[in-house]
């Protein structure tokens, strides 16, 4: 069973797939995107769907090189289209005081913005 689920005992690859992955800066927090990805990030108000933006990058992975000089990646941004705008999951904010009668509820329902990641420029060398 485990050697047709891995292609067999005589498939080897001789070449390491090389993945090019990023951490880019969006809303106060970072994500891991590679190009081709969907990432829900904070919502971006002044873009519209169909709209580029672009991301700044903290960290570059290119195989096995890895840039992470401030100086070299000031000049390096994401690329990403817009593709929606929507609301996250409800959450509900409970507060209670044992022996007060002290009860408040509150929910919040948090704004996103989903963007495909078009291309990640390489660090120059």
């Amino acid at each position: 069973m485990w050697r047709l689920a891995c292609g067999g005992a005589g498939s080897v690859t001789s070449e390491r797939e090389i993945r090019v992955y990023a951490i880019v800066r969006s809303g106060g927090r970072q994500h891991k995107v590679a190009v081709g990805d969907i990432v829900e990030v904070d919502k971006i108000s002044t873009a519209q769907v169909g709209d580029t933006v672009e991301l700044s990058t903290l960290l570059v992975v290119d195989g096995d090189a890895v840039t992470s000089d401030p100086w070299v990646l000031a000049g390096i941004k994401v690329q990403a289209e817009v593709v929606d705008h929507h609301k996250g999951q409800k959450i509900d904010i409970l507060r209670y005081k044992n022996k007060t009668g002290y009860r408040r509820r509150q929910g919040h329902r948090q704004q996103y913005t989903a963007i495909k990641v078009t291309s990640i420029p390489a660090a120059a060398k």
